[in-house]
C-alpha cells in the first residue's frame, strides 16, 4: 500500500497541475485508507489553502523555479514544518527526502533536505503582508478592502484558514436542540447550542451517527440556516427553492412550515436533485417536490408561490475555508456572474404572487454579485421593494461569508 505522504503528493499534483477539484481528488485518494485518512486530508487541504505562504518561504531559498514534482514535495514539507504542530521537524524533513526517492527523484533529495532545513529555521510570517500572512491573493484582499473597509477585512481574514465549524440543524418536526444535543452526547459527539442549532465541537463520522440516520438533524452552515429563516415561510405556503441542492435550506424551510404546504426544490443536475430527495426522505419531510430546472429560463409549469428562495450560483468567496482553491480564482473569471445572477433573480420573480417575498442570496463576499445585482433588479422592477439585506463575514464560531436580501412584492 502507498504511504500516506505519497497519496497526499499524488493528490496535490493532480490539484495543482491537472486542475482537479480538491474534494473530488481527495475523496478518490483516501477511499482505501482508514487510520491515515485524517492526516492525508489535513495535509492536502492545508497545502492547497496555504499555497501562497508556502511558496513565499520556498522561493526565499530557491534561486530558480523547482520542477512541479519537487515544488509539490517542498510545499508538503514546508506545510508540515510551519502548520502541523504534531509533526516533528525531523519527520517533516526526513519523510520529504524519502518521498523524493519514492517518486524516483533521488537527484533532488539533498536539495529538498537543504531547503526544508532553512525553512525550519525561518518561521516568521510578515505581519505587514496580508496576502502572504493569510494565503489570500492580493487582488482578492484589495477588492474586499475597497468594498468593505480594511477594519472589517482584517477582522475576518484570520478566520479564513481556521477549521470551519460544523452545525447540526435539529429536525424540529421530531426533536429540539436540547434533546438532540443529549442524543448526540450519548453517541459520544459533543457540541454546544448556538441560535437553536448545534455547533459540533468534536470529530465525528456522520455516516455512523444513528441520530443522523434516523433523521433527527441535517448539516447546514449557520449563515445558510439564517438565510432560510429570513424567508419567513409559514404553514400552508407554496415555496420555490430555485437553486436548491444539496437541499439544506429547503429542509430548514419545510421544518419551519411544520411540514404543511408545498415546496418545489429545483436543481439543474439530476444527481443533485437526488440529494434533495434522499435528504427529505431521511428527515421524514413530505412536502418537498424535487425536480430538474434551469433557474435562468422561465418555466410555465412552475406554479406561483408565496415565498421564493433564490440562492444563486456565485464566486464562492465567502466559503474559502471550506473550499480553499476558490481563493485563487482570478476576478476576471467571475466577471460574468452578475449577469447570470440578475437573470435568475428576474426569472424567479415572475413566479412570485402579489404580496409575496423573495430572498436573493449568495455565499460570496463581492458587492458586484450581491448589492449591485439587487440594486439593478429593483431599478427595473417598481413593484418590488427591499425589506432587508445582510452581509455576514466568516467568524471562528459563526457562519461562512454570506449575503442575503429580503425583497417584497407589492400587493397591488
Amino acid at each position: 500500500m502507498k504511504s500516506p505522504r505519497l497519496v497526499a503528493f499524488e493528490t496535490l499534483y493532480k490539484i495543482f497541475y491537472d486542475k482537479a477539484y480538491s474534494n473530488v481528488a481527495l475523496e478518490k485518494a483516501v477511499r482505501d485508507f482508514d487510520n491515515d485518512k485524517a492526516f492525508i486530508s489535513a495535509l492536502v487541504y492545508g497545502v492547497v489553502e496555504r499555497r501562497l505562504t508556502l511558496d513565499y518561504f520556498i522561493d526565499k531559498y530557491v534561486s530558480s523555479n523547482p520542477k512541479p514534482k519537487i515544488r509539490t514535495i517542498l510545499r508538503m514539507g514546508a506545510y508540515q514544518l510551519l502548520f502541523m504542530d504534531k509533526v516533528p521537524s525531523s519527520a517533516a524533513i526526513n519523510e520529504s527526502v524519502r518521498l523524493t526517492k519514492e517518486i524516483k527523484q533521488d537527484y533532488y533529495s539533498s536539495f529538498v533536505n537543504a531547503v526544508l532545513h532553512k525553512i525550519d529555521g525561518d518561521r516568521n510570517l510578515p505581519d505587514d503582508n496580508l496576502p502572504i500572512k493569510y494565503s489570500v491573493p492580493e487582488h482578492l484582499i484589495h477588492m474586499w478592502i475597497k468594498q468593505y473597509g480594511r477594519e472589517a477585512v482584517e477582522r475576518f481574514l484570520p478566520c479564513v484558514n481556521e477549521k470551519p465549524p460544523v452545525f447540526a440543524v435539529p429536525n424540529i418536526l421530531v426533536t429540539d436542540a436540547h434533546t438532540l444535543l443529549q442524543t448526540l452526547n450519548d453517541e459520544g459527539i459533543s457540541g454546544k447550542i448556538t441560535d437553536n442549532v448545534i455547533e459540533i465541537t468534536s470529530s465525528f463520522d456522520l455516516s455512523k451517527s444513528e441520530a443522523f440516520k434516523n433523521g433527527l438533524f441535517h448539516i447546514e452552515d449557520l449563515s445558510s440556516y439564517e438565510c432560510a429563516l429570513a424567508l419567513g415561510a409559514r404553514e400552508g405556503d407554496t415555496v420555490l427553492d430555485m437553486c436548491s441542492a444539496p437541499g439544506g435550506k429547503a429542509f430548514t424551510i419545510a421544518e419551519q412550515m411544520n411540514n404543511k404546504g408545498r415546496i418545489y426544490a429545483f436543481d439543474i443536475y439530476k444527481h443533485r436533485v437526488k440529494q434533495i430527495t434522499d435528504g427529505a426522505e431521511r428527515l421524514g419531510i413530505s412536502i418537498i417536490s424535487a425536480g430538474i430546472n434551469d433557474a435562468s429560463v422561465y418555466n410555465a409549469h412552475i406554479p406561483l408561490a408565496d415565498k421564493i428562495l433564490c440562492d444563486v450560483v456565485c464566486s464562492g468567496f465567502g466559503i474559502i475555508r471550506r473550499k480553499p482553491e476558490i481563493r485563487y480564482k482570478e476576478l476576471d473569471s467571475v466577471a460574468d456572474l452578475p449577469r447570470t445572477q440578475l437573470k435568475i433573480l428576474e426569472t424567479s420573480s415572475r413566479y412570485l404572487k402579489k404580496g409575496g417575498t423573495i430572498v436573493y442570496s449568495t455565499c460570496t463576499l463581492n458587492k458586484k454579485e450581491n448589492e449591485k445585482v439587487v440594486s439593478s433588479f429593483l431599478n427595473n422592477k417598481n413593484e418590488f421593494i427591499l425589506i432587508k439585506e445582510k452581509n455576514v463575514f466568516p467568524s471562528k464560531c459563526g457562519g461562512d461569508g454570506f449575503y442575503y436580501a429580503v425583497i417584497k412584492r407589492n400587493e397591488d
